[in-house]
This record gives C-alpha cells, structure tokens and sequence, in this order.
C-alpha cells in the first residue's frame, strides 16, 4: 500500500511540471507568432508598394502617351477615363488598360493633380500611411525618396514641360504651373 501512495505522488509532482511546460511551450508560440505577424505586415506592405509603383508607372506612360498623341493641339486627359478609350479618334485607342485600384487604400479613387484647364497631369494615392520605401527608387522615382506619405508620390507626366510644386512640408495644395510655351508673353 505504501508503494501506491508514494506512486501517486510522483504523479502529482509531474502534472505540475508539465502544466509549467506547457505554459512556457504556449508562450514561445505567441512570441513566435507575433514575430512571424510582424513580418507578414512588412511584407504585404513592401508587396503593396511595389503594386502602387508599378500602377503609377503605368498611368504616367498614359498621361504621356495621352498628351503625345493629341491630334491638333496637345492637351491632357479631362477624366481617367478617357485614358482607357481616346473618344479623338475615329477608331478606339486605349492609354491604360484599365482604372487600377490604389493597392494602399484599395479603393479604384486616384488623387488627381490638374493644370488650369482641367487637364489631369498627376496621379497619386490618397493614402496618408507612411511608406517603408525612402531610398534606392529608379531614377524616374527619384523625387519620391524622402517622402513621408504615399499621398506625396505623385506620378507625373513628363510630356509637355509639367512643373508641379508641392508646398513644402507636404501638404494638400498642389500648383501646376504651364508649360513655358504656353505662358503670356510679357509685355
């Protein structure tokens, strides 16, 4: 009888350590997974990046190849629209593919930055996160490096002499100034 009672209590000592086990083993698996978590985020947001530079690429070839193409007087798109049929012409003539959605808000909205006449020259994301990219863009994203929000990087068309100046510290307002040529003489 005396064997059952000291075999019981060795039980009782091992339910005890393997609860303590437990609770550690428990423990690294949420530091595991809060670290594993972590990364994910970085990831998806670095994926994301690379989506909204690849759409803004896209819409500043159309913004060019919009103003480029103009019969007549070269002008820029009115709407966004317009870069997916070019209603100019006889025959339809696609600029863009299709309206992108912004991969950092996911929405298909667009800031828009327009010349005087209503003409759009700027596409960026309405996103006021903080980018994770500050450095090291390709040498047409340059002006992006340093920029605090994703709502600073604006994809511009290049075509037709566009100077876009943001005041500074960031901010929502936005001056396009005309190209040179189309400027008043002075008089």
């Amino acid at each position: 009888m005396r064997s059952g009672k000291l075999r019981v209590r060795r039980l009782g000592r091992g339910r005890g350590f393997t609860y303590v086990a437990v609770l550690i083993w428990a423990a690294l698996i949420g530091i595991g997974l809060a670290v594993t978590g972590d990364v994910w985020h970085t990831t998806a947001q670095r994926e994301r990046e690379d989506e909204l530079l690849f759409i803004g690429e896209e819409f500043r070839r159309a913004l060019n190849s919009y103003y480029e193409s103009s019969p007549g007087a070269q002008r820029f798109p009115l709407s966004l629209a317009a870069l997916l049929k070019d209603e100019r012409y006889p025959t339809v003539r696609r600029h863009l593919r299709k309206l992108y959605v912004d991969p950092m808000t996911g929405k298909a909205e667009w800031g828009l930055v327009r010349r005087p006449d209503g003409g759009i020259v700027a596409v960026h994301s309405l996103s006021t996160a903080r980018p994770l990219r500050v450095a090291n863009f390709r040498a047409s994203q340059d002006e992006f490096a340093g920029k605090r929000r994703y709502s600073e990087w604006m994809f511009r068309a290049e075509a037709g002499g566009i100077v876009i100046a943001v005041p500074p510290g960031g901010g929502t307002g936005v001056l396009v100034v005309p190209p040179p040529a189309t400027l008043p003489a002075p008089r």
